[in-house]
């Protein structure tokens, strides 16, 4: 396919996944089960951090996580304390465990106490063509109260080369605004073409199949590489095309 033919592919594959039915097999479905800002953006991002794996496994303990906070995230993060900590024993998704959690529920308190809200640190530190030096200033304010170092590799960082997958995910959930009723377009003031792709093994081997990225690691590299080819074919809403490349590599085994 020439650049032309590629683009209306894509364009086409798109629409064809970018649609509310796209929600009940995601982990987006998970802060579509609120209407609070809050609590969709709390839901989000605790969903979006457990996301590797299978993606049934992810779902279940999304959902798990979201009945030990009695299905009010905001509510339950503003009031949590150290004495809360023994209702999260013995919940674990892959190497995420109660431990990890438990700091998390600590780290969102204060940002949402002290920093403004997630979103008001996002904004601070994007720019009109990228969100990625934002991403390596949030992971800095998370992880300003004591904590375990393991805890850490749990919140990517983009200036240690990683493409820091599920925070692009989360990124694009808040952002974009698809008018489909997928993504939520809550925050106003980042420029969904500052967005970058959620890359990952499935993306990744879709874009490399396509020709529109040769990089052979998923790092952040390669994540820029695809950020200025997909900006080719849409600078104005580039992530949409996250839903082409991983409909084709999951649903399609293309």
């Amino acid at each position: 396919m020439n650049q032309k033919e590629l683009k209306e592919f894509l364009d086409f594959k798109v629409k064809e996944y970018n649609t509310i039915d796209f929600i009940e097999t995601d982990p987006i479905q998970i802060p579509h089960k609120f209407t609070l800002k809050e609590d969709i953006e709390i839901a989000g991002f605790l969903a979006a951090t457990i996301a590797w794996g299978n993606r049934k496994m992810i779902i279940r303990n999304s959902n798990k996580m979201m009945d030990l906070m009695g299905n009010s995230p905001y509510d339950f993060i503003l009031n949590f304390e150290d004495k809360h900590t023994e209702k999260l024993e013995g919940f674990v998704h892959r190497t995420f465990n109660a431990t990890d959690f438990s700091y998390f529920l600590k780290a969102l308190k204060h940002i949402y106490k002290n920093k403004g809200g997630m979103e008001a640190i996002f904004t601070k530190h994007a720019t009109k063509t990228s969100t990625q030096i934002a991403i390596s200033e949030f992971k800095k304010v998370f992880f300003e109260l004591e904590h375990l170092q393991r805890t850490q590799k749990h919140v990517s960082d983009p200036r240690k080369k990683s493409a820091a997958k599920r925070i692009n995910m989360f990124l694009r959930w808040m952002v974009r605004n698809d008018e489909t009723g997928v993504d939520f377009g809550l925050w106003k003031e980042i420029s969904p073409g500052a967005l970058s792709c959620p890359l990952d093994v499935h993306s990744g081997n879709i874009a490399r199949k396509l020709g529109i990225l040769q990089r052979k690691q998923n790092d952040a590299k390669a994540l820029e590489e695809l950020d200025i080819a997909l900006r080719k074919m849409d600078k104005k809403d580039p992530v949409k095309y996250d839903f082409a490349l991983f409909g084709l590599g999951v649903f399609e085994s293309f």
